[in-house]
């Protein structure tokens, strides 16, 4: 079996980090994988440092021929058997392939957002054309978005993300963080996100300041990640009157090392597919507090693996991190609930259900 995965984004976050786990898992499971992407962009590099086989080229702009031409010309020159899309561009150029350009080949497309198919006419269109032969969601909640749009709705399954359980450590009293940035606040509360207008850290902020103000909380804050809302979210620190209380570190590629360093994680979305961070978090056995956005119910299972608060709740949010911060044998039982619960979402459990997806395809 010959798989020809799609990328078209220059940067690398959750979606990328996932097909990136699946083309090597698919790899030990005897399939070979063949990847086309935009022309220097953090997937090429991927696929050159780990010797996978790749096709670059610019993407230019979203509906390009030109790069629906190449995509065509490249999956026959590697004897592809079906296309796989990871973004919504990338389902664009496999169609126009198809329509335009008369490739055969079945289409997958992997959906990660959680929220309708736009109601355009090529959005409708390549959701529903007729090579489109399975579209795996990253959680039900997708699942039960996408429903009421696809045609053939049988095309729609499951497939949850998965982490690589190995690659982030347990505790081991490591306080990287802390001499860094110099903090000296006994409790650390923090989030890995793009600073995205959907991870909603207005919210974040405005927990941060009740915790802060009200519950006279011994604690700080760091924001992780980067973004097109970095500069809004600084002002909102700025403006938010404890700035001295919160850090913002900025992109790190150091994210094992110092994400089990955290006593609480703080996730604030307001959509989300999954939540790939939380279960990164599960394995660093940090207590999740979540807003129940998209697929995180999921996976937070209420006072189970993680405690969940309405969206835009700053409030309850604020309440649920005092509560855990106060409570060791809260935080011990949501730790045990979650690493039970994680053995389910692990990269090798994606790959062998996209694997069982491509064969019921191609059969």
């Amino acid at each position: 079996m010959t798989i020809l995965h799609v990328s078209t984004p220059k940067s690398w976050r959750g979606g990328e980090q996932q097909m990136a786990y699946l083309i090597l898992e698919l790899k030990k499971l005897g399939i070979t994988s063949h990847v086309f992407c935009s022309v220097n962009s953090e997937v090429e590099k991927f696929c050159i440092n780990n010797n996978i086989s790749y096709k670059s080229t610019p993407e230019v702009f979203a509906v390009n021929p030109v790069f629906a031409a190449k995509l065509n010309s490249y999956s026959k020159q590697i004897g592809a058997d079906l296309i796989h899309v990871h973004d919504s561009h990338a389902h664009t150029f496999a169609v126009m392939a198809a329509s335009i350009f008369g490739s055969k080949l079945p289409i997958v497309v992997s959906r990660r957002v959680d929220f309708p198919i736009s109601k355009s006419p090529l959005s409708r269109y390549k959701y529903n054309h007729q090579q489109v032969e399975a579209i795996l969601c990253v959680s039900d909640a997708i699942k039960a978005i996408m429903h009421e749009d696809v045609e053939r709705p049988e095309r729609l399954k499951t497939v949850y993300s998965g982490i690589d359980l190995e690659k982030f450590p347990r505790y081991s009293g490591n306080s990287k963080l802390r001499k860094e940035f110099n903090i000296n606040s006994k409790f650390l509360i923090g989030n890995v996100a793009a600073l995205a207008p959907h991870k909603d850290y207005s919210t974040f902020i405005s927990a941060a300041k009740l915790l802060i103000e009200e519950y006279r909380l011994d604690t700080h804050f760091v924001i992780i990640g980067d973004g097109p809302l970095k500069s809004d979210v600084e002002q909102w620190v700025e403006k938010s009157g404890i700035s001295n209380y919160i850090t913002m570190t900025g992109f790190r590629s150091d994210v094992p090392e110092i994400l089990p360093e955290l006593d609480v994680f703080l996730i604030t979305s307001e959509t989300e597919g999954l939540g790939t961070s939380i279960l990164d978090a599960f394995a660093c056995e940090v207590p999740v507090v979540a807003t129940a956005a998209g697929g995180i119910p999921e996976i937070v299972h209420h006072k189970e693996t993680g405690l969940l608060a309405p969206i835009k709740d700053y409030d309850s949010l604020a309440e649920l991190v005092h509560q855990l911060a106060k409570d060791e044998s809260l935080q011990k039982h949501l730790i045990g609930g979650a690493s039970q619960l994680l053995q389910r979402f692990t990269k090798e459990s994606v790959a062998e259900q996209t694997k069982a997806s491509y064969e019921a395809l191609l059969s």
